[in-house]
């Protein structure tokens, strides 16, 4: 099985996971940012269930093995907060050095901006758990370009398909994914596991339909 295959598998058993984990749901939500979703997945009670939380860091790591290689970084950065459970596993799991970027400058002590050990020219691998707009990670990369550190790609669970991956782009950095949220909501469509309705309003919300 070649890796385009093997991804296929992983998107398949993504969206089953994400459902038995109840991590996606369908309807009306109003995200963080304030605009309003036909879905809503939430990553963060993957966690609370031990075998999918398992099989996920297993595709995050094969993405990473595949897609971007060993040897073409030095260290995983996480991203706060749900982000670095996932980097955290991730790192542990691939035997390389974790950082992480604070969610809030600490205003005592080192007053850093990055925890963990960064050496100046290091190259990092940022992981998310999801990119949107891709706002966290571009601030997550200028905060590691400001200790010296370098990056060039990011991994993160799921594309929810709105212009992040264009905009990082822009910033230097390839974005890999296990999925897209389009494959996800066809995949549980095909399956009659959500609506023709419901399948609909995530095509409308991505712009392709």
């Amino acid at each position: 099985m070649n890796w385009n295959e093997e991804k296929l598998h992983l998107v398949k058993d993504l969206a089953r996971s994400l459902v038995k984990a109840q991590a996606l749901k369908f309807g009306v939500f109003t995200l963080t940012s304030g605009k309003m979703s036909s879905y809503y997945i939430d990553l963060r009670l993957v966690p609370s269930y031990p075998s999918i939380f398992k099989k996920i860091i297993s595709m995050f790591s094969r993405v990473v093995v595949e897609e971007v290689g060993l040897s073409n970084f030095d260290l995983i950065c996480g991203i706060p907060t749900s982000g670095l459970v996932f980097a955290s596993a991730v790192a542990f799991s691939l035997e390389k050095p974790l950082i992480y970027v604070r969610k809030e400058v600490r205003g005592h002590g080192t007053q850093k901006n990055i925890e963990g050990l960064l050496k100046p020219g290091q190259r990092v691998l940022l992981i998310d758990d999801l990119i949107t707009t891709g706002s966290s990670l571009i601030t997550a990369k200028e905060a590691v370009t400001l200790e010296g550190g370098e990056v060039s790609d990011a991994v993160v669970l799921v594309d929810r398909e709105e212009g992040g991956i264009q905009k990082l782009k822009e910033f230097g950095i390839t974005v890999h994914y296990v999925s897209k949220v389009t494959e996800i909501a066809k995949e549980l469509y095909q399956n009659n596991v959500i609506t023709d309705e419901e399948y609909k309003a995530v095509l409308k919300q991505v712009g392709t339909k």
